[in-house]
């Protein structure tokens, strides 16, 4: 506050009582500003913890609550381009044809949109077997999120495998 006090006394401005109090009044707004704008909303915190249930039934291969997790029309891309559905996750949680000893997200950011569409971008760590084949992999992700009465679901993935 000092040096903005010095630059506008040597432009011959006024630095009196009543601008010191604005200008304290207008720092302490923006402030606390900053700190809002880094505070996650109610809103944020109910996906990630969406997010977060999503990798915990992926990870104990709960096919019931990845369909609850899942939209009816969920989509996965993966990075060769190859896209699965709902019915893919599901199925492959029942039968067992995937399992993973380790499911964990990390580095995630939201995004909210009206109320009702949310972004979530992150990493992956996943460790485990498809098919028979060992997987260690970790995959940058984004994820589309729509609230569907009251909950939030997943509609939409894409992953791209990260260089080890």
């Amino acid at each position: 506050m000092m040096a903005v006090l010095r630059f506008f006394r040597a432009q011959g401005r006024d630095t009196g009582y009543a601008w010191r109090m604005k200008f304290l009044y207008i720092f302490c707004c923006a402030c606390v500003a900053a700190v809002l704008a880094q505070t996650p909303t109610d809103e944020s915190a109910a996906v990630l913890q969406a997010e977060h249930e999503g990798c915990v039934a992926y990870l104990h291969g709960h096919a019931e609550k990845i369909a609850i997790f899942l939209t009816d029309d969920y989509t996965l891309t993966n990075s060769k381009g190859e896209i699965s559905m709902a019915a893919d996750d599901i199925e492959d949680a029942r039968s067992g044809r995937v399992h993973y000893d380790v499911f964990e997200n990390y580095d995630m950011k939201v995004r909210l949109y009206d109320g009702h569409t949310a972004i979530v971008t992150g990493k992956t760590k996943i460790k485990g077997n498809a098919q028979g084949k060992p997987i260690d992999i970790i995959a940058q992700f984004t994820d589309t999120f729509v609230k569907q009465s009251g909950r939030w679901r997943l509609a939409a993935g894409h992953v791209s495998r990260l260089k080890e």
